[in-house]
């Protein structure tokens, strides 16, 4: 059976409907950082989250290759995540999002590091 993050860890994936505080254990992530605005036709946000997407769905899809990766588990890719924000302002300054930062990740079932 495939293991689906959003079912499992429901108080993670499908937050109430009040604000809550909630503890969040140590978890293992793909990530990718950059900066810029995510509107972008052909920005840095773009080809991020392709990246992003595209290393999630072949450590998915290894099961069906030669190569099995330790500690592989079948699950259902889960949402992507981030974390936005801009250097020296309070809030978030709308009309100048070429100044936002950012750190999109997709939760990982194993610890893989590539280094490049």
């Amino acid at each position: 059976m495939t293991f689906d993050y959003k079912k499992e860890y429901k108080e993670f994936y499908m937050p109430k409907g009040t604000p809550s505080i909630v503890t969040v254990p140590k978890m293992n992530y793909i990530a990718v950082r950059g900066s810029g605005n995510p509107n972008d036709e052909d920005g840095e946000y773009k080809q991020a989250i392709g990246l992003l997407y595209g290393i999630a769905f072949t450590i998915k899809m290894s099961k069906k290759g030669d190569h099995q990766i330790d500690g592989y588990f079948d699950y259902v890719v889960p949402p992507l995540e981030g974390f936005w924000w801009q250097n020296g302002v309070i809030g978030i300054d709308y009309a100048h999002k070429e100044d936002f930062k950012w750190i999109s990740v997709i939760r990982s079932g194993r610890r893989v590091t590539f280094n490049g």
